[in-house]
């Protein structure tokens, strides 16, 4: 496969760092995207590759990152929407918006928007990182996105990552004449850092030497992002669909609601400012 330009963020650790790796190794030019400078300038470092810093908990940061990125990239070939995490109570960012629904869906959501340009100019694929959560979790409310009403750690979660699945089939629906092909994955229950804000069982599966053993490993769930990033859609996947293990999965019912996807659609370009 020719040399790809792939923008992952969530990528100073866990899957994300292992998928900048991988897609290294294969060839590609990635761009590290992190929270921590530290970490990112670390993984970055590792693999010879440039990098960006930004908090996906505040909105004004997205809009920096998107400006570096049109500035730095002529072509960006895959955006791995890959940034999230599970948190403990109920928090609100600097922005006003509850934080599990800012980080895993709203702030990738703009930075999609401000991208658009370049991701059209192209033809890229765009990957978001889901979460068989989205279905044992999910239950969107529209009029209450940011849970103020149930709020709940697992709740919240489950509802962002639906969301990123619906965000998937939108996007499809509306860019994929323009030649954008978008994805939602699973990457599987690994063994990485993105519980430890968390609490209860989250925080215990994730950080319990003994329960960690079962999960899978970092590498092994950054071959699920490299697998699609690397592929041809069409071909190795379908574009618009939500994947678990390379193949086609159910969720939750409320992802094939395309009614639901446009009105998520169309509140988060409101809240965005866009």
């Amino acid at each position: 496969m020719a040399q790809q330009t792939i923008v992952i963020t969530g990528a100073s650790d866990g899957i994300g760092a292992a998928a900048a790796h991988q897609l290294t190794e294969n060839g590609h030019k990635v761009i590290v995207v992190g929270r921590s400078a530290q970490k990112t300038a670390a993984v970055a470092r590792a693999i010879d590759a440039p990098f960006h810093v930004a908090d996906f908990a505040d909105l004004t940061q997205v809009r920096h990152l998107a400006d570096e990125l049109t500035a730095s990239c002529p072509r960006i070939d895959v955006l791995a929407n890959n940034a999230g995490g599970i948190f403990g109570d109920r928090e609100v960012t600097v922005d006003g918006y509850e934080k599990t629904f800012q980080v895993n869906h709203l702030a990738p959501f703009l930075l999609t928007h401000l991208l658009l340009p370049t991701l059209i100019e192209s033809n890229a694929k765009v990957i978001q990182t889901s979460s068989i959560g989205a279905r044992i979790f999910g239950n969107i409310d529209i009029d209450d996105l940011q849970n103020e009403k149930k709020y709940s750690p697992k709740k919240a979660y489950g509802d962002a990552k639906l969301e990123n699945i619906l965000f998937t089939k939108e996007l499809h629906r509306r860019y994929f004449a323009h030649g954008i092909t978008a994805v939602a994955f699973h990457p599987g229950n690994i063994a990485s850092n993105f519980a430890h804000q968390s609490k209860g069982l989250f925080r215990f599966v994730y950080n319990n030497p003994v329960t960690r053993l079962m999960l899978s490993s970092t590498p092994k769930g950054g071959a699920a992002l490299s697998w699609l990033a690397d592929g041809t859609p069409g071909t190795t996947w379908r574009p618009g669909e939500y994947y678990e293990n390379k193949k086609i999965a159910k969720t939750s019912p409320q992802a094939g609601d395309m009614t639901l996807a446009l009105q998520l659609w169309d509140r988060s370009a409101i809240l965005a400012g866009l």
